[in-house]
């Protein structure tokens, strides 16, 4: 099966792991190495960890009940775009004024949220150096 993301292209990583907060660490551990393949600074690479937590954070809640936690990983020359995505019951409406939503928003270059077709995804795009926060 071939895993195409929101943007139409192939994913050339995705990670498929039980939608529990305990496997966020997985995440976490692939985006870091994968930023680093793409020789991101230390403290992109970090940030990015971090966003990588908050988009789970945001997902998991409204997860269906026998959902897994999707990653996909979009690995471009100077940037990486990481979607993670759990199956829903109902459509979800992204909470743009949460915690979670401002630290993305902070730490990305990029950020989008999107509920169709019984998947709630939200994305993270980082490209070093060039964060709005900062």
């Amino acid at each position: 099966m071939t895993s195409i993301g929101q943007d139409g292209r192939r994913a050339d990583v995705e990670l498929r792991v039980p939608a529990d907060s305990a496997y966020a660490s997985v995440l976490r551990t692939t985006t870091a190495g994968l930023a680093a393949r793409l020789d991101f600074p230390i403290d992109d690479i970090e940030d990015l960890r971090i966003a990588v937590s908050e988009a789970s954070a945001m997902v998991l809640p409204a997860a269906a009940g026998d959902a897994d936690l999707t990653c996909q990983f979009f690995m471009s020359p100077g940037s990486l775009t990481v979607s993670v995505g759990v199956e829903v019951d109902a459509p979800v409406d992204p909470r743009y004024d949460s915690f979670a939503w401002t630290v993305l928003a902070t730490l990305a270059t990029d950020a989008s949220a999107d509920s169709s077709n019984g998947r709630f995804t939200v994305s993270v795009t980082m490209a070093p150096g060039q964060t709005d926060g900062r």
